[in-house]
């Protein structure tokens, strides 16, 4: 499978609501070390991410502009802008990390769009 549909499935399997609220599924998604600045600019670790999209409303969000590309032989970057069930939408980047034959998530920020 090529680079950019195989994180574009691991970012769509995070924003799904089956995902986010199942501990097993996110906890085989985030790296250990998984880190997290929201767009209010707090940051998060794993354990704090992983309680708060257990205890959030999950809603569907989609996706755009996806671009993936690689910055290192087992480091990718990934940009796009994701919209939050029809409604607010913001920038997203992940960093995603190859490990053990599988890719993890490293980083997440998302930056809201104003309107």
């Amino acid at each position: 499978m090529q680079l950019d549909q195989q994180l574009y499935d691991l970012e769509q399997r995070l924003m799904q609501p089956a995902t986010r609220s199942s501990r097993r599924k996110i906890e085989e998604l985030l790296a250990e070390d998984f880190v997290e600045i929201a767009s209010s600019g707090a940051v998060y670790d794993r354990a704090a991410i992983i309680s708060a999209m257990l205890l959030e409303n999950p809603v569907a969000w989609s996706m755009a502009n996806f671009e993936a590309r690689l910055l290192g032989p087992e480091v990718a970057l990934v940009t796009y802008l994701a919209t939050k069930g029809g409604g607010a939408s913001s920038r997203r980047c992940s960093v995603w990390k190859l490990t053990d034959g599988r890719w993890r998530l490293e980083f997440h920020q998302g930056t809201k769009l104003a309107g």
